[in-house]
């Protein structure tokens, strides 16, 4: 990558970055609060930056929003349930790499044996957002259903039937969000970077 390329990329990584921290910290604009969760639309940043810049590169911009999301959770500015389960970085920041990461090498796979570039891109981006949903949701699961010394006073038995709601009526609708707004962002900034491309 000769230095004209290299300043492109770090440029718009910053560009990225400074997205993914405005989404988590301006009200309503990552996070919609739904009861003791949130939906997230910012997996459409991670997505879009896997599908641009590659694998490696959406895997790092996932990793700065998991880690801007393990910080919520341990400054108390995440939801009432996310500032006690987000604290877990297997939660908070392991399905957040993944979501840049699968995108994007989704979108590489695809475009090398020849798929149309729209469907491609929309095929990683339902998949990226579904990867976020299925392992956030999974972890919480697998970490919490037992309870937990800060989980005492939640009645996670009771609280499971209400995540497994959240997947179903939301988690379909952020990956059907994800397969439209993705490509259409997507498309023209591929049209200045080759990263995606190349990896």
């Amino acid at each position: 990558m000769n230095s004209k390329n290299s300043t492109r990329r770090l440029t718009i990584m910053a560009l990225f970055f400074a997205i993914i921290i405005i989404q988590n910290y301006v009200p309503l604009l990552g996070y919609i609060p739904v009861g003791p969760l949130e939906v997230t639309t910012i997996h459409i940043t991670v997505i879009i930056a896997g599908i641009v810049m590659g694998p490696r590169d959406g895997a790092i911009v996932g990793g700065l929003w998991g880690i801007v999301d393990l910080i919520r959770a341990w400054t108390l500015t995440s939801s009432v349930l996310g500032n006690i389960v987000m604290k877990n970085p297997l939660i908070s920041v392991l399905p957040r790499i993944l979501v840049g990461l699968i995108a994007g090498y989704i979108m590489v796979f695809l475009s090398k044996r020849s798929m149309q570039r729209q469907l491609a891109m929309v095929i990683s981006a339902v998949i990226g957002s579904l990867v976020n949903t299925v392992l956030v949701l999974g972890l919480i699961y697998l970490f919490f259903h037992g309870g937990s010394t800060e989980l005492n006073k939640i009645n996670i038995p009771a609280l499971l039937p209400y995540v497994l709601a959240v997947a179903g009526t939301n988690g379909i609708p952020e990956a059907i969000a994800a397969g439209i707004i993705a490509p259409l962002i997507s498309t023209p900034l591929l049209r200045y970077t080759k990263f995606g491309q190349n990896k």
